[in-house]
């Protein structure tokens, strides 16, 4: 019962750090990951027969979470460009001459979108 608790402390710190961010990516991944963890752990507690479908669905959980939250993070720096801030758009409007349209600037990132949300290349 020890560990049982130990990881459920674990999983739900590990969440707590997740849910922190202020991408998507990382709440998704880490949510994901522990609900793929907390079955396959359940799976094998029950086949293993020495570890509790409990207790394997925690630690499950747990180690899902954390791998989720990683693949999460990367994901949003890939998107973001190294950064794992959320896009924000700049307020002020510049005009692109070539084009004839106006166009922000993304902070963080440099990228930058046309009025309608396309992006600009």
């Amino acid at each position: 019962m020890n560990t049982l608790i130990k990881t459920g402390i674990i999983a739900i710190a590990t969440l707590s750090i997740a849910a922190c961010t202020t991408t998507r990516e990382v709440e998704r991944g880490a949510l994901g990951g522990a609900a793929a963890g907390a079955a396959i752990g359940a799976g094998v507690g029950a086949v293993s027969g020495d570890v509790k479908v409990g207790e394997g669905a925690a630690v499950g959980a747990a180690v899902g979470a954390v791998a989720g939250a990683v693949y999460g993070n990367n994901k949003d720096r890939q998107y973001n460009g190294g950064t794992t801030r959320a896009p924000i758009l700049d307020d002020r409007l510049y005009f692109d001459e070539n084009t004839k349209r106006y166009y922000r600037y993304e902070r963080g990132t440099n990228r930058t979108f046309y009025e309608n949300g396309q992006q600009r290349s």
